[in-house]
């Protein structure tokens, strides 16, 4: 008689099916490549059929293996709802979250707030990655959910069953820091300036998008070069670096306004300036594979907007 499925080797499952190796699952999973390897093997002889496709060292799924992907995503899910249910508020969750570090920055605190309001001891684990990256990290099961803009959502979801939540928007504005020349005779958290004055100075900029990494290119963080150029000096992709070239005041940099606020940073108004850059924010998640602490999180952010 054949061993039933257990828990442990479906997880070891799923974390196999996304890598390329075992050595790189096993790394994930702080666990040796022959015990990943045994519960693949369990899982064949449990199911009589091979789940993947070898070649050497490499695997890839075979068709058994895309079914049995999408149901131990299931099963999972279905279990740690099972347990939530019947510990109740002495259930420790572990939330998983991928976003740009930016998205992080802003909406970490609501998420962890949202989150140990009902479950006190739980924790969250914050992945850093580009928009199209967390979107398919949740797709795939990596991840409880997503931050990312509307850009991303616009060209349709990829996914029926996953629900995007809003959260509100974030504003661009052009920020300085102390000793700049703008803020010569000027005080307070807003200073006036027109785009000739704000032109003759250096910026700093990313060589790439804040939220979606190279697929924007230069000149991503909103400021429209092509009707106002710049005189982009710094061009820097680490934010913390960015944000000190600002306060020392040796640059100007478009940045969204809560940045200014927790950076200690002043908004230049620009009097004459044609436009205005605002990104939509989204908590992205699949409603019909959630645990039941994934809906009161969802519950908790859904008044951000």
């Amino acid at each position: 008689m054949n061993e039933p499925m257990n828990l442990a080797d479906l997880r070891m499952f799923l974390a196999v099916t996304h890598h390329a190796s075992l050595q790189d699952a096993a790394q994930q999973l702080h666990v040796t490549p022959s015990a990943l390897s045994k519960a693949i093997r369990r899982l064949e002889d449990t199911l009589r059929t091979p789940l993947f496709d070898r070649s050497g060292k490499a695997l890839r799924l075979n068709l058994a293996g895309q079914r049995l992907s999408e149901r131990a995503l299931a099963l999972l899910h279905l279990a740690e709802q099972t347990r939530a249910e019947f510990e109740g508020a002495d259930f420790r969750v572990r939330c998983r979250v991928a976003a740009p570090a930016l998205l992080q920055w802003r909406f970490a605190g609501s998420i962890v707030q949202a989150l140990t309001r009902r479950y006190q001891d739980s924790s969250v684990v914050f992945r850093p990655a580009w928009e199209d990256d967390a979107l398919q990290a949740l797709l795939r099961g990596e991840v409880d959910f997503a931050l990312v803009t509307d850009e991303v959502l616009k060209t349709g979801t990829p996914d029926a069953a996953i629900e995007a939540v809003p959260l509100g928007s974030m504003t661009m504005q052009l920020a300085v820091g102390a000793g700049h020349p703008l803020l010569q005779n000027q005080t307070g958290k807003l200073v006036q300036a027109t785009t000739h004055e704000v032109l003759q100075h250096d910026f700093a900029c990313p060589t790439r998008s804040m939220f979606c990494g190279l697929q924007r290119g230069k000149h991503s963080d909103g400021w429209r070069d092509a009707e106002l150029p710049r005189r982009i000096r710094y061009w820097v992709d680490e934010l913390q670096v960015l944000l000190g070239l600002v306060q020392r005041g040796q640059a100007l940099a478009y940045l969204p306004e809560f940045a200014l606020q927790e950076a200690g940073l002043t908004q230049v108004q620009v009097s004459d300036c044609p436009f205005q850059c605002r990104e939509s924010i989204y908590l992205v998640w699949r409603p019909s594979l959630a645990a039941g602490w994934q809906a009161v999180v969802v519950e908790g952010l859904r008044g951000l907007e």
